[in-house]
């Protein structure tokens, strides 16, 4: 599905090096934002671990810098140059994996929005990123960097998403594994099979996920009237309508169709589906989103 809700803006989003130096300016002041975000609502909250599930080994993986020494598998190490973390399966059950959405829909901001798509996205992940890794998650990017545990997950991963010269508008998640969970954060709005196919691989691979869907309220609203042109900001495709208001009721129903498939989906097999609208507070959707990631392991509350 096109972004039909986005009337005419022609964002130049030029190269993918224009893109990554757009995307590097931002992500300081996003990151500022999103510890004010955290540091307003993460009162009372717990970590997810849970003892006693899965005990046996589960992978070698390369060193990050940051992680505990004591951590590090010498045996494994010493067989090349390379140093090597020991990852049991308990930690799978204890990995997140984060994604923005990176594609040019997500750059739209109308008049009634207080922050375009992408900057809301980016927050909302960095955001979770701060909370997790302050609990001992292991967190990582997909095509940005593997999981692991350190303290200070949402700088480092801010730094690396600054450095990062383009980034693909699907995420790679063949490193997902049993036990993990997913967060996407996205508006979702291409086409609703395309979607199905990655969360249907994530439920076989015995992953979790846990959708934020992240829209403009124009998108919702359709607020346009008389003449109006709308440009697909991914295709660059225009479509141009004498009277808008006409298909006010067709689009609305389309819009809310796809994202009641998608949460459906999600609710059948004990998934999520958040939503927030850039014009309502982040929090709202940050403490639904965590609520749901320590039941989706049985959380209970008092220790861990």
């Amino acid at each position: 599905m096109p972004a039909i809700g986005t009337q005419v803006q022609r964002t130049e989003t030029g190269d993918a090096l224009a893109r990554a130096r757009q995307r590097a300016a931002l992500l300081p002041d996003l990151l500022v934002e999103a510890r004010r975000i955290l540091n307003t609502v993460n009162t009372g909250w717990h970590g997810r671990r849970k003892r006693g599930v899965g005990e046996s080994f589960w992978q070698f993986r390369p060193y990050t810098e940051g992680e505990a020494v004591s951590r590090i598998d010498w045996r494994r190490s010493a067989r090349d140059d390379r140093t090597y973390i020991r990852d049991q399966e308990w930690e799978a059950a204890h990995t997140v994996w984060l994604w923005a959405d990176p594609s040019p829909s997500m750059l739209y901001k109308s008049e009634q929005a207080h922050v375009s798509k992408e900057s809301r996205a980016l927050v909302m992940v960095l955001a979770l990123a701060e909370l997790l890794s302050r609990s001992g998650e292991r967190i990582g990017f997909p095509d940005i960097t593997d999981p692991s545990s350190v303290r200070n997950g949402a700088e480092r991963l801010a730094t690396l998403l600054s450095h990062a010269t383009s980034l693909p508008a699907k995420p790679d998640l063949s490193k997902v594994r049993r036990f993990s969970d997913v967060v996407l954060v996205s508006d979702f709005l291409e086409p609703v099979e395309e979607t199905l196919g990655i969360l249907q691989k994530l439920a076989h691979d015995g992953a979790r996920a846990h959708l934020i869907e992240v829209y403009d309220p124009a998108e919702e609203d359709f607020p346009y009237k008389r003449r109006t042109e709308f440009v697909d900001p991914e295709t660059g495709a225009s479509l141009t309508f004498g009277r808008a208001q006409d298909y006010a009721e067709d689009y609305r129903r389309l819009f809310y169709a796809r994202r009641e498939t998608l949460s459906s989906f999600c609710k059948r097999i004990g998934w999520s589906y958040t939503i927030n609208r850039t014009d309502h507070l982040a929090s709202e959707a940050l403490v639904t989103v965590h609520m749901n990631m320590t039941a989706s392991i049985g959380y209970q509350g008092g220790g861990s």
